[in-house]
């Protein structure tokens, strides 16, 4: 099966908290502001961009 998150999509994606561009880190979409970091999952090729679903960044 083709992965549904493609680059066009992916360029599209933002995180919900701050607005930030995503990054794909493997079944996990990342936000790339340094303040925020937060992590939200992707269960069954289908990106969950919820706040109550997102991650924090684990700590350096």
């Amino acid at each position: 099966m083709d992965d549904p998150i493609t680059d066009d999509l992916l360029a599209i994606l933002a995180c919900p908290k701050c607005k930030a561009p995503l990054a794909r880190q493997a079944d996990l979409l990342v936000c790339t502001r340094l303040e925020c970091r937060l992590r939200y999952p992707i269960r069954d090729g289908i990106p969950i961009l919820l706040m109550d679903e997102a991650e924090l960044p684990s700590p350096a």
